[in-house]
C-alpha cells in the first residue's frame, strides 16, 4: 500500500536513537501516523517542527497495517513564530486539538481547508479572533451544530443539563476589535463546547497548550 499526499505535522515522538513516529493531518487521507527512519537526525530535525507543512510518501504492507513515511518539507510554519509566544502556543493548540479529536484515516477536506486557512493567517492582526472562529468551525464539522447568529429569544444554550452563556462577540459577530476579556469569554465558551461534546464523553484529556493559550487572556 503506497500513497503520496501533503499534510501538516501534528506530533512527533522518539522511536529509537535515529527514528521518530509522527502524526500528520493530510489533505486526502485524514489523520495518519507512521515511522520515519532517520527522522531524529540533525539533518532532518528542521523538517519535524510541529505545524510545518510537509509532503509525505507512505508505504505499508496493507492499508490497516503500521507503515512508514518518507518526508519532504513544503513550508516551514513553526520557525516564523519562534519569537512569538502566543502564536507559537496557538500552533500547538491547533495541532493538539486535531490530534485528539480527528478520527484516524478519514478524509475531511473542510476541516483541512479550515486548518490551513488558520495557519496561513497567523500573521493577521486579529489572528486570535480567527482562532476562536476556527474552533467553532471544527466543533460544527465534528457534528455539533450551533446556530449562534440566528438566536433571537435567548443568549443561553443548554448542553448536558448545563446552561452556557453565548459570548457577546459571537452573538454580534464582532471579531475585529476585541479585548482580552472578550477573548477569554469566547475561549471559555468554546472550551465548554469541546468538553461537553467530545472530550468528556470520550474520556480524553483537554490539551495543555489550549489551556496555556487561554491563560494569556486574563
Amino acid at each position: 500500500m503506497n500513497w503520496s499526499d501533503e499534510g501538516y505535522l501534528l506530533s512527533k515522538n522518539n522511536y529509537d536513537e535515529n527514528s521518530i513516529i509522527i502524526e500528520t493531518f493530510t489533505l486526502s487521507h485524514g489523520k495518519c501516523s507512521g515511522l520515519v527512519y532517520g527522522g531524529a537526525s540533525r539533518k532532518q530535525k528542521k523538517i519535524f517542527q510541529i505545524g510545518n507543512k510537509i509532503f509525505l510518501n507512505w508505504k505499508s504492507k496493507a492499508e490497516n497495517k503500521p507503515g512508514y513515511f518518507s518526508v519532504e518539507l513544503i513550508k516551514p510554519i513553526a520557525p516564523s513564530f519562534f519569537d512569538d509566544k502566543k502564536r507559537s502556543i496557538c500552533i500547538l493548540s491547533l495541532t493538539s486539538i486535531l490530534k485528539i479529536l480527528l478520527p484516524e484515516r478519514q478524509n475531511n477536506k473542510r476541516a483541512y481547508d479550515s486548518f490551513e486557512f488558520m495557519i496561513n493567517n497567523l500573521n493577521n492582526k486579529n489572528w486570535i479572533g480567527l482562532y476562536i472562529e476556527w474552533e467553532l468551525s471544527l466543533i460544527k464539522e465534528l457534528g455539533y451544530e450551533l446556530d449562534i447568529q440566528n438566536r433571537k429569544d435567548s443568549n443561553f444554550i443548554e448542553i448536558n443539563n448545563k446552561s452556557l452563556k453565548i459570548p457577546k462577540i459571537l452573538l454580534e459577530n464582532k471579531m475585529e476589535e476585541i479585548y482580552n476579556n472578550d477573548i477569554k469569554e469566547a475561549l471559555i465558551f468554546n472550551k465548554e463546547l469541546l468538553l461537553e461534546n467530545f472530550i468528556n464523553p470520550n474520556r480524553l484529556r483537554f490539551p495543555l497548550f489550549r489551556n496555556i493559550l487561554e491563560s494569556y487572556y486574563n
